[in-house]
Protein backbone atom coordinates (compact mmCIF):
# COMPACT_ATOMS: atom_id res chain seq x y z
CA UNK A 1 0.00 0.00 0.00
CA UNK A 2 1.30 3.47 -0.93
CA UNK A 3 1.99 6.01 1.81
CA UNK A 4 -0.86 8.19 0.58
CA UNK A 5 -3.26 5.28 0.94
CA UNK A 6 -1.86 4.47 4.37
CA UNK A 7 -2.59 8.03 5.52
CA UNK A 8 -6.17 7.74 4.31
CA UNK A 9 -6.51 4.33 5.93
CA UNK A 10 -5.20 5.64 9.27
CA UNK A 11 -7.81 8.40 9.35
CA UNK A 12 -10.59 6.01 8.37
CA UNK A 13 -9.51 3.73 11.21
CA UNK A 14 -9.39 6.74 13.55
CA UNK A 15 -13.04 7.41 12.76
CA UNK A 16 -13.90 3.76 13.40
CA UNK A 17 -11.96 3.81 16.67
CA UNK A 18 -13.69 6.90 18.04
CA UNK A 19 -17.10 5.46 17.14
CA UNK A 20 -16.24 2.11 18.74
CA UNK A 21 -15.21 3.70 22.04
CA UNK A 22 -18.10 6.17 22.08
CA UNK A 23 -20.73 3.49 21.44
CA UNK A 24 -19.15 1.00 23.85
CA UNK A 25 -18.71 3.57 26.61
CA UNK A 26 -15.25 2.24 27.38
CA UNK A 27 -11.72 2.39 26.04
CA UNK A 28 -8.20 3.77 26.39
CA UNK A 29 -8.69 6.51 23.83
CA UNK A 30 -5.44 8.47 24.16
CA UNK A 31 -3.06 5.54 23.75
CA UNK A 32 -5.23 3.99 21.05
CA UNK A 33 -4.86 7.14 18.99
CA UNK A 34 -1.10 7.46 19.56
CA UNK A 35 -0.36 3.91 18.41
CA UNK A 36 -2.86 3.65 15.56
CA UNK A 37 -0.49 4.91 12.85
CA UNK A 38 2.08 2.25 13.71
CA UNK A 39 -0.55 -0.51 13.65
CA UNK A 40 -1.88 0.78 10.33
CA UNK A 41 1.55 0.59 8.71
CA UNK A 42 2.37 -2.80 10.20
CA UNK A 43 -0.82 -4.50 9.08
CA UNK A 44 -1.07 -2.86 5.66
CA UNK A 45 2.56 -2.80 4.53
CA UNK A 46 4.80 -4.92 6.74
CA UNK A 47 3.33 -8.00 8.42
CA UNK A 48 3.00 -11.27 6.54
CA UNK A 49 -0.34 -12.48 7.89
CA UNK A 50 -3.36 -14.14 6.30
CA UNK A 51 -6.89 -13.60 7.68
CA UNK A 52 -8.00 -16.76 5.87
CA UNK A 53 -5.27 -18.75 7.63
CA UNK A 54 -4.54 -16.99 10.94
CA UNK A 55 -2.43 -19.89 12.25
CA UNK A 56 -0.22 -20.06 9.14
CA UNK A 57 3.08 -21.47 10.45
CA UNK A 58 5.27 -18.99 8.55
CA UNK A 59 3.33 -15.86 9.47
CA UNK A 60 4.95 -12.89 11.15
CA UNK A 61 3.95 -12.54 14.79
CA UNK A 62 2.53 -9.39 16.35
CA UNK A 63 2.28 -8.81 20.11
CA UNK A 64 0.44 -5.81 21.55
CA UNK A 65 2.15 -5.69 24.93
CA UNK A 66 0.25 -2.51 25.84
CA UNK A 67 -2.93 -4.57 25.72
CA UNK A 68 -5.10 -1.83 27.22
CA UNK A 69 -5.04 -0.27 23.74
CA UNK A 70 -7.06 -3.20 22.42
CA UNK A 71 -9.56 -0.97 20.63
CA UNK A 72 -6.94 0.22 18.14
CA UNK A 73 -5.92 -3.38 17.44
CA UNK A 74 -9.54 -4.49 17.08
CA UNK A 75 -10.20 -1.78 14.48
CA UNK A 76 -7.16 -2.85 12.44
CA UNK A 77 -7.98 -6.56 12.72
CA UNK A 78 -11.58 -5.87 11.72
CA UNK A 79 -10.43 -3.90 8.70
CA UNK A 80 -8.14 -6.77 7.67
CA UNK A 81 -10.90 -9.37 8.00
CA UNK A 82 -9.84 -11.13 11.20
CA UNK A 83 -12.70 -9.81 13.36
CA UNK A 84 -16.35 -9.78 12.26
CA UNK A 85 -18.48 -6.62 12.28
CA UNK A 86 -20.94 -8.29 14.66
CA UNK A 87 -18.22 -8.70 17.27
CA UNK A 88 -17.24 -5.05 16.88
CA UNK A 89 -20.85 -3.92 17.31
CA UNK A 90 -21.13 -5.96 20.52
CA UNK A 91 -18.00 -4.45 22.09
CA UNK A 92 -18.70 -3.10 25.56
CA UNK A 93 -21.89 -5.11 25.95
CA UNK A 94 -22.51 -8.04 28.29
CA UNK A 95 -21.06 -11.35 27.08
CA UNK A 96 -19.25 -9.65 24.17
CA UNK A 97 -16.47 -11.69 22.59
CA UNK A 98 -14.09 -8.73 22.51
CA UNK A 99 -12.84 -7.67 25.92
CA UNK A 100 -10.94 -4.70 27.26
CA UNK A 101 -7.67 -6.53 26.59
CA UNK A 102 -6.88 -8.83 23.64
CA UNK A 103 -7.07 -12.56 24.25
CA UNK A 104 -6.14 -15.60 22.20
CA UNK A 105 -9.74 -16.58 21.47
CA UNK A 106 -9.83 -13.68 18.99
CA UNK A 107 -8.68 -14.49 15.45
CA UNK A 108 -5.37 -12.78 14.71
CA UNK A 109 -4.39 -12.27 18.37
CA UNK A 110 -1.18 -14.11 19.29
CA UNK A 111 -1.17 -13.67 23.09
CA UNK A 112 -3.55 -12.59 25.83
CA UNK A 113 -1.97 -9.29 26.85
CA UNK A 114 -2.49 -6.37 29.13
CA UNK A 115 -0.45 -7.37 32.17
CA UNK A 116 2.23 -4.83 31.36
CA UNK A 117 5.83 -5.98 30.97
CA UNK A 118 5.06 -9.44 29.62
CA UNK A 119 4.83 -8.84 25.89
CA UNK A 120 8.51 -8.48 25.10
CA UNK A 121 9.37 -11.67 26.99
CA UNK A 122 6.80 -13.58 24.95
CA UNK A 123 8.09 -11.94 21.77
CA UNK A 124 11.63 -13.05 22.60
CA UNK A 125 10.35 -16.61 22.96
CA UNK A 126 8.56 -16.42 19.61
CA UNK A 127 11.61 -15.00 17.85
CA UNK A 128 13.94 -17.56 19.43
CA UNK A 129 11.62 -20.42 18.43
CA UNK A 130 11.56 -19.17 14.84
CA UNK A 131 15.35 -18.96 14.80
CA UNK A 132 15.71 -22.49 16.19
CA UNK A 133 13.30 -23.74 13.52
CA UNK A 134 15.24 -22.00 10.76
CA UNK A 135 12.29 -19.75 9.80
CA UNK A 136 12.62 -16.18 8.59
CA UNK A 137 9.34 -14.97 10.08
CA UNK A 138 9.59 -11.79 12.11
CA UNK A 139 8.19 -10.87 15.52
CA UNK A 140 6.95 -7.35 16.28
CA UNK A 141 6.16 -6.22 19.83
CA UNK A 142 4.53 -2.87 20.63
CA UNK A 143 5.04 -1.58 24.17
CA UNK A 144 3.90 1.51 26.02
CA UNK A 145 6.35 3.99 27.48
CA UNK A 146 4.85 3.79 30.97
CA UNK A 147 5.38 0.05 30.64
CA UNK A 148 9.13 0.63 30.53
CA UNK A 149 9.17 0.72 34.34
CA UNK A 150 8.57 -3.05 34.38
CA UNK A 151 11.76 -4.98 35.20
CA UNK A 152 10.89 -8.02 33.08
CA UNK A 153 11.31 -5.89 29.97
CA UNK A 154 15.02 -5.54 30.65
CA UNK A 155 15.48 -9.23 31.33
CA UNK A 156 13.92 -9.84 27.90
CA UNK A 157 16.15 -7.16 26.38
CA UNK A 158 19.28 -8.94 27.64
CA UNK A 159 18.06 -12.31 26.38
CA UNK A 160 17.24 -10.93 22.92
CA UNK A 161 20.77 -9.59 22.60
CA UNK A 162 22.36 -12.81 23.87
CA UNK A 163 20.49 -14.92 21.31
CA UNK A 164 21.11 -12.43 18.46
CA UNK A 165 17.44 -12.13 17.59
CA UNK A 166 17.69 -9.91 14.52
CA UNK A 167 14.16 -10.88 13.40
CA UNK A 168 12.72 -9.30 16.56
CA UNK A 169 11.45 -5.71 16.37
CA UNK A 170 10.20 -3.92 19.48
CA UNK A 171 8.41 -0.57 19.32
CA UNK A 172 7.95 1.85 22.21
CA UNK A 173 4.91 4.11 21.78
CA UNK A 174 6.65 7.13 23.32
CA UNK A 175 3.74 9.51 23.88
CA UNK A 176 5.12 10.76 27.20
CA UNK A 177 1.96 10.21 29.27
CA UNK A 178 0.60 7.36 31.35
CA UNK A 179 -2.46 6.95 33.55
CA UNK A 180 -0.99 8.96 36.42
CA UNK A 181 0.64 11.72 34.40
CA UNK A 182 3.96 12.38 32.67
CA UNK A 183 6.25 9.38 32.38
CA UNK A 184 9.17 11.60 33.36
CA UNK A 185 7.43 12.53 36.62
CA UNK A 186 6.30 8.98 37.44
CA UNK A 187 9.49 7.12 36.46
CA UNK A 188 11.95 8.95 34.18
CA UNK A 189 12.87 7.00 31.04
CA UNK A 190 15.32 9.21 29.25
CA UNK A 191 17.77 8.66 27.72
CA UNK A 192 15.73 5.84 26.15
CA UNK A 193 17.91 5.44 23.07
CA UNK A 194 21.18 5.19 24.98
CA UNK A 195 19.67 2.74 27.46
CA UNK A 196 18.56 0.28 24.79
CA UNK A 197 21.75 0.72 22.80
CA UNK A 198 23.65 -0.29 25.94
CA UNK A 199 21.65 -3.52 25.98
CA UNK A 200 23.03 -4.26 22.51
CA UNK A 201 19.95 -3.38 20.48
CA UNK A 202 19.87 -1.65 17.10
CA UNK A 203 17.96 1.53 18.03
CA UNK A 204 16.14 3.88 15.66
CA UNK A 205 13.83 6.80 16.34
CA UNK A 206 10.78 7.71 14.27
CA UNK A 207 7.86 10.09 14.40
CA UNK A 208 4.82 8.00 15.27
CA UNK A 209 2.57 10.86 14.16
CA UNK A 210 3.91 10.67 10.61
CA UNK A 211 3.20 7.76 8.28
CA UNK A 212 6.18 8.56 6.04
CA UNK A 213 8.58 8.41 8.99
CA UNK A 214 7.15 5.10 10.20
CA UNK A 215 7.39 3.51 6.76
CA UNK A 216 10.93 4.76 6.12
CA UNK A 217 12.17 3.59 9.53
CA UNK A 218 10.68 0.11 9.32
CA UNK A 219 11.82 -0.37 5.74
CA UNK A 220 15.33 0.59 6.85
CA UNK A 221 15.64 -2.35 9.27
CA UNK A 222 18.45 -4.79 8.47
CA UNK A 223 17.35 -8.26 9.57
CA UNK A 224 20.83 -9.74 9.21
CA UNK A 225 22.92 -7.86 11.79
CA UNK A 226 22.60 -10.39 14.64
CA UNK A 227 21.05 -7.79 16.94
CA UNK A 228 17.41 -7.14 17.93
CA UNK A 229 15.80 -3.88 16.86
CA UNK A 230 14.09 -1.15 18.89
CA UNK A 231 12.02 1.60 17.30
CA UNK A 232 11.25 4.57 19.54
CA UNK A 233 8.01 6.00 18.17
CA UNK A 234 7.77 9.63 19.31
CA UNK A 235 4.02 10.12 19.29
CA UNK A 236 1.20 12.29 20.62
CA UNK A 237 -1.29 10.94 23.12
CA UNK A 238 -4.76 11.45 21.65
CA UNK A 239 -3.35 12.10 18.18
CA UNK A 240 -5.80 13.54 15.68
CA UNK A 241 -8.43 14.88 18.09
CA UNK A 242 -7.62 18.45 19.08
CA UNK A 243 -8.99 18.46 22.63
CA UNK A 244 -7.45 15.07 23.47
CA UNK A 245 -3.89 15.66 22.33
CA UNK A 246 -1.30 15.59 25.14
CA UNK A 247 -4.02 15.50 27.84
CA UNK A 248 -3.39 12.79 30.44
CA UNK A 249 -7.06 12.32 31.40
CA UNK A 250 -7.74 10.88 27.94
CA UNK A 251 -5.65 7.85 28.84
CA UNK A 252 -8.99 6.11 29.37
CA UNK A 253 -11.53 8.85 28.73
CA UNK A 254 -14.73 8.22 26.75
CA UNK A 255 -16.12 11.10 24.64
CA UNK A 256 -19.57 12.49 25.35
CA UNK A 257 -21.96 12.98 22.44
CA UNK A 258 -20.78 16.56 21.97
CA UNK A 259 -17.12 15.55 22.17
CA UNK A 260 -17.74 12.66 19.78
CA UNK A 261 -19.19 15.03 17.18
CA UNK A 262 -16.20 17.36 17.56
CA UNK A 263 -13.73 14.48 17.29
CA UNK A 264 -15.39 13.18 14.13
CA UNK A 265 -15.27 16.70 12.68
CA UNK A 266 -11.53 16.97 13.36
CA UNK A 267 -10.81 13.63 11.70
CA UNK A 268 -13.11 14.11 8.71
CA UNK A 269 -11.58 17.53 7.97
CA UNK A 270 -8.08 16.04 7.98
CA UNK A 271 -9.18 13.08 5.88
CA UNK A 272 -10.69 15.42 3.29
CA UNK A 273 -7.47 17.47 3.20
CA UNK A 274 -5.39 14.33 2.60
CA UNK A 275 -7.66 13.12 -0.18
CA UNK A 276 -7.66 16.53 -1.87
CA UNK A 277 -3.86 16.87 -1.67
CA UNK A 278 -3.24 14.01 -4.11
Amino acid sequence: MRNRDLKVKAEQLRLRLIRLIHEAGTGHTGGDLSVLNVLTVLYNKVLRVDPANPKWADRDRFVLSKGHCAEALYCVLNDKGFIDDTDMEAYGKEYAHLGGHPDMSIRGVEISSGALGHGLSVGVGMALAAKMDGKDCRTFVVMGDGEQAEGSIYEAAMAANKFELDHLVAVIDRNGLQISGSTEDVMPLEPVSERWSAFGWDVKEMCGDDIDSIVDTIQGIDYHIRRPHLLISRSTKGLGVSFMENVAKWHHGVPSEEQYVQAVGDIEARLKAIEESY
